[in-house]
């Protein structure tokens, strides 16, 4: 089997998961595409592009079978995730050309459809379920180097934003048990990785209903001045239980999580106290804004205004200090006049961010924007308010970044730098990619002799020069998260 990841973080650890399957099943991995009986194309459907991707990607697999020897099995080829969910019939009636579709909450069926698909029939599984978290499933790990990796902590969404098509090709939201997540997280460790990632759609409005003693608690509040379109449900051990949990299983592993939604930081903000506290849960958070806007806000049914969220970007940094903010942004969205762009170029500016992902609206079919909303806003004008924004962001980003010249940042060694093999790269507790020369270095604990950083390596770099995406500096010494914690 072949597989092929597009889209977000979610798909990766999806990718992961069904390999996992397929593995327990008798399959074989392979990374070169002229081996594979079976290509498995795991897919993003939130903007139309990422969809047109796959399209391409197809006439190119139809050659690929068309060319392939007689004496070899035919060739299969599968659609997964979210865009076999959304366009199951096109697919499957297309050309002719895809043999199984199977959408996020059927992995599971994949031998099974597979199977099918031998027999020369096409088989598809697009059921959504309401309970599937795949929480028995280890997924195995294929990111980088082994360093770092994402551990899926719930499935789909409840939030039904009004651009966003993710409740319907996800389905709706539903935690994982917390105690097959530290089971994962606790085998990840053993297996020497030293940053985590814990993943969901919206990972703050966790709830794991598992546990029967907890199944009475009362439902959190909002962030003050936030709104939202299902009533809180109470019950369940929560996103701030699970985070103290896995941040006390190895102190030597970097926690981070994505993506939270603003309403869901109430003010007793436990989950912020918990990162300011803890050395190895990062200081970095992402805030989704998508506009700046209030009038564009509540048409894309956010549940904020532009001032509560403000006032939650304030609260977060008084909360924890030197914090590293990154945002996601729509621009061109349904009714977006040009002041409504220009309060997003505003607030850019105002909070300025360290990283940030901006995007031109796309509309997507079965969504209530799709269904109420007009796309009114001309391509041309999508594309330079786009640009506007990225140069904006980037301006304010280098500024940040230029504030941290001079200053020491902890550094996870990721590997070799893309551009030199003279240095190596990673990413500071912020978040952000540092680039520094690869020599040798003393051992701040003098546990270890001098000797050069690998990865997984934590090093002490002094930043001497900063980009909007990258910092550059000369490394100090190799040092551990704890030690580098207790000196700060």
């Amino acid at each position: 089997v072949y597989l092929e990841t597009y889209g977000c973080q979610m798909n990766v650890n999806d990718t992961e998961i069904a390999w996992a399957i397929l593995q327990k099943n008798g399959y074989a991995r392979t990374k070169k595409l002229d081996e594979a009986d079976v290509v498995l194309l795991v897919t993003c459907s939130v903007r139309e592009k990422a969809e047109q991707a796959i399209w391409n990607r197809l006439q190119h697999l139809k050659a690929l079978k068309a060319r392939r020897p007689q004496t070899r099995a035919p060739l299969r080829i599968g659609i997964l995730g979210c865009m076999a969910e959304r366009l199951k019939e096109e697919i499957l009636h297309r050309e002719k050309l895809v043999d199984v579709v199977a959408g996020p909450d059927a992995y599971r069926d994949l031998p099974r459809l597979l199977a099918v698909a031998e027999s020369g029939q096409q088989a598809a599984n697009v059921l959504l379920s309401l309970d599937e978290t795949y929480a028995d499933i280890l997924p195995v790990q294929t990111s980088a180097g082994g360093t770092t990796a994402f551990v899926s902590i719930m499935r789909g969404c409840d939030n039904m934003c009004s651009y966003c098509i993710v409740p319907f090709t996800r389905g709706r939201e539903r935690s994982r048990p917390i105690a097959s997540i530290l089971q994962e997280v606790r085998m990840l460790s053993d297996q020497g990785v030293k940053e985590v990632t814990l993943l969901g759609q919206n990972v703050n409005s966790f709830r794991d209903l598992s546990e029967v003693q907890f199944q009475s608690v009362a439902a959190p509040g909002l962030s003050r001045g936030f709104s939202t379109v299902y009533k809180a449900k109470p019950g369940g051990l929560r996103f701030s239980h699970l985070l103290d949990q896995v941040s006390r299983i190895d102190p030597e592993m970097r926690i981070r999580f994505t993506s939270p939604h603003p309403k869901d930081f109430p003010d007793e903000a436990s989950v912020l106290q918990l990162i300011q506290e803890r050395h190895n849960i990062c200081k970095q958070l992402h805030l989704p804004a998508q506009s700046g806007s209030t009038r564009v806000l509540e048409a894309m049914r956010r549940g904020y205004t532009r001032e509560a969220y403000l006032e939650l970007v304030h609260h977060v940094r008084d909360s924890i200090p030197g914090v590293s903010l990154s945002s996601d942004f729509i621009t061109g969205f349904c009714g977006e006049t040009e002041e409504d762009h220009q309060q997003t170029v505003s607030l850019l500016r105002e909070v300025r961010y360290n990283v940030g992902f901006l995007f031109a609206y796309s509309m997507r079919q079965k969504t209530r924007a799709h269904h109420r909303l007009q796309d009114d806003v001309p391509a041309d004008v999508k594309k330079r308010r786009l640009e506007q924004l990225i140069v904006t962001f980037r301006e304010e980003a280098a500024r940040a970044n230029a504030a941290l010249v001079g200053q020491a940042q902890l550094v996870l060694v990721e590997g070799p730098s893309k551009r030199s093999a003279s240095e190596l790269c990673g990413r500071s507790d912020g978040n952000i990619k540092v680039i520094f020369p690869d020599a040798e270095l003393e051992d701040a604990a003098e546990c270890r002799a001098p000797g050069r950083a690998q990865p997984g390596d934590y090093v002490m770099v002094k930043v001497t020069s900063a980009s909007s995406q990258t910092l550059r500096g000369v490394p100090l010494c190799r040092t551990t998260l704890s030690r580098a914690a207790a000196s700060h």
